[in-house]
């Protein structure tokens, strides 16, 4: 049944980057051990992977058979760094989490410091989670929810699968494509240079990405010679993350609110090949940057855009992270029955986020391929919803009870030492290997804003 569930994973996928005419490659998934789940999370790990290195072998005609390792795309979807002789820093806010409510569940995501006072504006300042979990019990979620997005928040009630399939939001999204293409009007011929062991050397990228999803995109690109720039906001800090998604990057400051800042980003951009941002839908338009524009200023742009809850729909300026769709769409519901618990059981790993990076990824490369082809600039746009529904369309039969592999997992024999501004630690290999294309990343990871708003070549 895995294996039945990987073959079908892989065809969905590249028949979204591609079109059901074109031939599925044969990719060699080795492994048999999988992430505990209800859902085939292992399988989306290993043909997300599959597909971002099938793109980059598609753009420069390599030939060879594509191999991945499925246990180690599992880790990747955990973390591909650990540091070594200090501590991780904390992946959460300590009141971020699932709390019960009056009618069921919800989740509150407290990590950035404006969605906390947010939160602390519904439900007031508690000095420690069971008070705030007194005073959430007090609440309907459905209120809850709502009352915590009026003020600027992030939360997501439980629903189940079948209940968010009727929602406004659920059905729109139904309608969505998986990664909705589009070809942009004629440009000139790009000047790149490929070549099958650095496709995207030269290839100049502006990565305005937060978080997960976009960072991992980039981060693959980066893997693959791409120059990377990252441009964040001045003050936005993401210590949870630094070490794990900026490998391979440079990472700058620049205000898109000020006049200075909105005209470095157009010089910038006028040189870019590639952007990849994750604004909620009308964010980037409402300063002025929709497509229309970003074409204009870059013409033949291949611009790759990620939103949290879908394109379309009452939810698609919603502020939304991984944890949420999940509780949102059903996935942490399935996961209660399947546990047989009462509490929410969300993935083992936040693999919407992982999993849509991959697809922003192999979308940048299709881009790529359909520039050099018609000379004319290309869009794509994707969400973290509808990654979900890959998942929620497939779950594991009752029958399945996959708990091969465990929720921590470096392992010396298969990671790298590596020495970072913070220290040193270990990269886990990359989980696929393409003779002749390896993913080899020629900066270590670096914070935020330690770098000029520039290019280097």
């Amino acid at each position: 049944m895995a294996k039945r569930l990987t073959t079908l994973l892989w065809q969905q996928l590249w028949q979204a980057l591609r079109n059901s005419a074109t031939p599925v490659p044969d990719v060699r998934f080795n492994g048999t051990e999988r992430l505990s789940s209800a859902y085939p999370v292992t399988e989306l790990a290993a043909t997300s992977f599959a597909l971002a290195m099938q793109a980059a072998a598609a753009l420069v005609n390599n030939p060879s058979r594509l191999q991945v390792n499925m246990r180690l795309a599992s880790r990747w979807f955990q973390h591909s760094f650990h540091p070594i002789n200090r501590s991780a820093p904390a992946q959460w806010d300590a009141f971020a989490g699932d709390y019960a409510t009056d009618d069921g569940w919800i989740r509150l995501h407290t990590n950035a410091p404006p969605h906390r006072a947010a939160m602390e504006k519904v439900l007031g300042i508690h000095s420690d989670r069971k008070e705030l979990a007194d005073a959430v019990r007090r609440w309907q979620k459905t209120s809850l929810e709502q009352a915590v997005i009026e003020a600027g928040g992030c939360a997501a009630e439980m629903r189940s699968v079948a209940a968010w399939q009727q929602h406004p939001q659920g059905q729109s999204l139904q309608r969505e494509a998986l990664i909705a293409q589009t070809l942009q009007p004629e440009a000139a011929p790009p000047a790149w240079r490929l070549h099958v062991l650095r496709p995207l050397h030269n290839v100049k990228i502006l990565d305005l990405t937060r978080i997960i999803a976009g960072p991992v995109a980039t981060r693959f690109l980066a893997g693959l010679g791409a120059e990377v720039l990252r441009l964040d906001p001045p003050g936005w800090q993401e210590p949870a993350l630094e070490e794990e998604i900026t490998l391979g990057k440079r990472c700058a400051r620049l205000d898109l609110k000020s006049a200075e800042g909105r005209k470095l980003f157009e010089q910038l951009l006028g040189q870019a090949d590639i952007i990849v941002h994750g604004y909620r839908a009308d964010a980037l338009p409402a300063l002025g940057y929709d497509g229309e524009s970003l074409q204009k200023l870059s013409p033949g742009l291949i611009d790759i855009s990620l939103n949290a809850w879908g394109w379309t729909g009452p939810w698609r300026n919603r502020r939304g992270f991984d944890s949420l769709v999940q509780m949102g769409c059903g996935i942490a519901d399935t996961g209660r029955q399947w546990k047989l618990s009462d509490a929410p059981a969300p993935l083992p790993v936040q693999a919407l986020d992982h999993a849509t990076g991959y697809l922003m990824a192999a979308a940048a490369l299709e881009g790529m391929r359909l520039r050099l082809r018609n000379n004319t600039g290309f869009t794509a746009r994707l969400s973290l919803a509808r990654t979900a529904c890959v998942l929620t369309d497939h779950p594991y039969p009752d029958t399945v009870q996959p708990d091969g592999l465990g929720p921590a997992g470096l392992y010396d024999e298969n990671a790298a030492t590596e020495i970072t501004r913070w220290g040193i630690g270990k990269r886990l290999n990359p989980p696929i290997w393409l003779p002749g294309t390896p993913l080899v990343w020629s900066r270590s990871a670096s914070p935020l804003g330690s770098d000029t708003a520039a290019w280097q070549t």
